[in-house]
C-alpha cells in the first residue's frame, strides 16, 4: 500500500484538538471532516458575523468546546492575511473560511 501523502498524511495533533477529537493522529481531511461533524450537529452556523445559531451560513459560533481550539488561532497567510482567534469569547463567530487556518495552528 503506497505511504499517504499531502493532505491524506496522518499529522499529530495538538492537545486540545486531541482532546476534542479523541484522536493524537489524524490526516488534515479528516480533522476538518470531524470538526463539520461536530458544529453541523450543534448547530453552530449563523448567517451573520456574532449572529445567533441557526444551522446555516458562513459563519460559526464558538461554543466552549471550540473555543479551546479556535483560540490557539494565529498564523499569518502566504498572501499576508493575519488569523488571529487568541481573543475569540464563547458565543462569537469566525468565517468558515479561517478554518484552514484553525487546523493548522492546532497541529505539530
Amino acid at each position: 500500500m503506497a505511504e499517504a501523502k499531502g493532505l491524506s498524511k496522518p499529522v499529530t495533533l495538538k492537545a486540545e484538538l486531541a482532546e476534542f477529537l479523541g484522536e493524537t493522529e489524524l490526516p488534515r481531511t479528516e480533522i476538518t471532516k470531524k470538526l463539520w461533524d461536530y458544529i453541523k450537529a450543534k448547530k453552530l452556523q449563523t448567517k451573520s458575523e456574532n449572529g445567533k445559531p441557526e444551522n446555516a451560513g458562513k459563519y460559526i459560533v464558538a461554543d466552549a468546546k471550540l473555543l479551546a481550539i479556535f483560540k490557539n488561532t494565529k498564523s499569518k497567510s502566504k498572501s499576508g492575511k493575519l488569523t488571529d482567534l487568541t481573543k475569540l469569547k464563547e458565543g462569537q463567530t469566525i468565517n468558515m473560511m479561517q478554518m484552514a487556518a484553525v487546523v493548522g495552528a492546532n497541529i505539530e
